[in-house]
């Protein structure tokens, strides 16, 4: 397998797991959680290595998911007194955290084995180079076996707790009404966005994965009220940004990664302007149609 269609994969499977994931965020108008989220978990990545002394996947995957549902915790905690709103809420949580794991990694700078640039902004052009041994055997890039199996994770979790996911997403009251704990759900749900990040990191890294993670489903919103429909289409618009997004890097010598939120923008634009000219027809229509009727009458 050539190195460009490893990477063009890995962003593929970072885009998809992102995108699924990142819809309920946005159906659950908690966007912002999800880059709370990316943030916060670097105390929680540092704590799992100082721990272990490895970045073996799985201690950095509980140590990140931990921490995210501790986010979401806080975060919460502090909407309940009545005294912040939500987006305060968040920015003295993530804040707060995210500045705690970088003070750490500079405090044991000699001891981590890990870089700030890295975990901020990825790069995604070593993918090929990161490879899992495992026994001696070489089973090949480790961002594409990670990536794959949370993606896999991720289709579980919706497939499976779709019904779960959908009424609390749409109706928490409801939730309650029908015997579903919708504070359970909710906790559940951020540890999976935990992970999905985690996942992402060495790949797009802490912070363009929050474009990832919440512009495709921003994009599909626009598009549709299917609930199913949305999730495909979060998870198409994932991927033309991945595919686009390294073409685009690589006819300017760009970040890849930078590249690929760059076209998730773009691709939301489009959305963006397709709405606005379907809603203007359709009143044009409507408008020609009361034309019609008047004259005739």
């Amino acid at each position: 397998m050539s190195s460009e269609l490893i990477v063009i994969i890995t962003g593929i499977l970072a885009a998809s797991s992102c995108a699924l994931i990142g819809s309920f965020l946005v159906l659950r108008q908690n966007a912002m959680l999800g880059d709370a989220i990316s943030h916060a978990v670097l105390p929680g990545l540092v704590i799992a290595f100082l721990i272990t002394a490895s970045r073996n996947v799985l201690p950095m995957l509980i140590g990140a998911a931990a921490m995210g549902v501790f986010t979401a915790f806080l975060t919460e905690t502090l909407n309940r007194t009545k005294r912040l709103y939500s987006d305060a809420s968040l920015g003295v949580v993530f804040t707060t955290l995210f500045s705690i794991g970088v003070i750490l990694v500079a405090v044991f700078a000699d001891a981590v084995d890990l870089d700030q640039d890295c975990v901020l902004y990825g790069e995604i052009a070593y993918t090929p180079w990161n490879t899992l041994v495992i026994g001696g055997m070489d089973l090949g890039p480790r961002p594409l076996w990670i990536l794959g199996t949370v993606l896999l994770a991720d289709l579980a979790f919706v497939i499976l707790f779709y019904r779960q996911l959908v009424i609390c997403s749409f109706d928490p009251q409801m939730a309650k009404a029908v015997g579903i704990n919708e504070r359970l759900w909710h906790y559940l749900l951020m540890t999976m966005v935990s992970l999905t990040i985690v996942a992402a990191f060495e790949s797009v890294g802490a912070i363009l994965v929050v474009a990832m993670l919440i512009v495709p489903g921003a994009t599909a919103y626009l598009l549709t009220s299917n609930l199913r429909l949305l999730l495909v289409l979060a998870i198409a618009a994932g991927i033309v940004s991945a595919v686009g997004g390294y073409y685009a890097a690589a006819s300017i010598d760009a970040s890849i990664a930078g590249a690929m939120s760059v076209v998730a923008g773009l691709v939301f634009g489009a959305a963006v302007l397709y709405k606005v000219i379907s809603r203007r027809s359709a009143q044009a229509a409507s408008l020609a149609q009361a034309n019609r009727t008047a004259a005739a009458d």
